[in-house]
């Protein structure tokens, strides 16, 4: 971990702070670094299990650097609160990025603390300088609540295609070649309230599909995992296979083992809102999505999209289809699928949103520039 004065890198006319409230050295840290790397950035190493410890430390490092803009990727309330002072204190100010409705993603959690969450999402929107968000749908909200501008940057992925990858893993898996792979790859956390958490749709329909050539292959650990264990039952190990947590150089390899991606999301204002990043790896590895009648899976018009019926991933009705789903396709129509699946989409170009970022966060900093120009003595 580096010390209070955080990491430096970039060059550019601007200084910018930047921490993502998931922790040091994750990918959401990988994300805003990215898109903010024509500017020179202090990546300040956010201690995500310090609490309230973590918004003094961070509020003294702003104190001391004084930058032109801080920027923070993710919504942890520590974090929100310290840049909310630091903008109240020093007049400094600031940018949220964030992947979700922020108040609902939090409700989900801590149910009793819905009024609090609420409060904190609109100050956060109303004393920033923008949002950068995830999807145009999370920009939208964020400028309702008080955002005086806003960016939409929707992920990317980095991973190029490993179709050779395909037999070695689903080797070292003991996943015959030609089993049809329904996959999953990402953080299993249990959510209490809704007793759910990602890939409990797979192992569910699973056992419904009577079919010895399905195989349900769910990446990642976490809360959920045992969980899911439990449920797969004598499937464990045999037609359900749960490697857990991989390194972010293994990911193409886990995709390619796969022949369908699953992204569960509930049509509400957590998952409605919301392009996971998960959809830009699923689709560098060529992967046909299944998913629910959320907007994205209209926004882009693509055969390749798989519509399921149901409110939430966690529905009978949805749990149905999906287990429908792996009873009666065909490889043949898998191959169809995949076929249709471009090598990359604009939407999750990272080129393209780096240079959007970067025109918006410089227009920002050159009007506060001029401002600052015009009042001085």
């Amino acid at each position: 971990m580096a010390d209070d004065s955080g990491q430096t890198a970039g060059d550019g006319p601007f200084r910018v702070f930047c921490f993502a409230t998931q922790g040091s050295g994750g990918n959401e840290e990988a994300r805003i670094v990215t898109l903010l790397s024509a500017f020179s950035l202090t990546i300040w190493p956010y201690d995500r299990t310090a609490r309230v410890r973590e918004v003094w430390r961070l509020l003294g490092a702003l104190r001391r650097q004084r930058p032109d803009l801080v920027v923070m990727e993710g919504s942890g309330s520590p974090g929100g609160i310290a840049i909310m002072l630091a903008r109240l204190l020093f007049g400094m100010p600031y940018l949220v990025s964030s992947g979700d409705a922020i108040a609902p993603f939090l409700t989900m959690h801590y149910p009793l603390l819905k009024p609090g969450f609420f409060l904190y999402e609109k100050l956060l929107c109303r004393l920033s300088s923008g949002f950068i968000g995830w999807t145009p749908y999370l920009v939208g909200r964020a400028i309702t609540y008080g955002a005086p501008r806003g960016v939409t940057a929707a992920g990317f992925s980095h991973h190029p295609r490993r179709g050779d990858a395909r037999a070695k893993m689903r080797a070292a898996l003991n996943i015959p070649d030609d089993a049809i792979v329904f996959g999953l790859l990402g953080a299993l956390v249990w959510t209490e309230s809704r007793q759910y958490c990602y890939g409990l749709e797979l192992v569910q329909a699973l056992r419904t599909a009577h079919r010895e050539d399905v195989y349900v292959l769910i990446v990642g650990d976490g809360t959920g995992k045992r969980r899911l264990e439990q449920l797969a039952g004598d499937q464990l190990g045999a037609r359900i296979v749960m490697p857990g947590r991989c390194s972010l150089d293994e990911v193409p390899a886990y995709l390619a083992a796969m022949d369908l991606g699953s992204l569960p999301q509930s049509v509400d204002p957590v998952g409605a809102l919301r392009y996971t990043t998960k959809i830009a790896e699923y689709v560098s590895a060529g992967l046909p999505l299944i998913t629910s009648q959320i907007p994205f899976a209209y926004d882009f018009d693509a055969e390749w999209i798989l519509r399921l019926p149901g409110a939430n991933p966690w529905d009978l009705e949805y749990v149905a289809a999906l287990g429908r789903l792996m009873a009666t396709i065909q490889r043949p129509e898998i191959g169809r699928l995949r076929g249709l699946v471009p090598d990359s989409l604009p939407e999750f170009d990272a080129d393209r949103q780096q240079a959007r970022v970067t025109a918006f966060v410089s227009d920002l900093l050159h009007a506060r520039r001029a401002v600052k120009l015009e009042h001085a003595p």
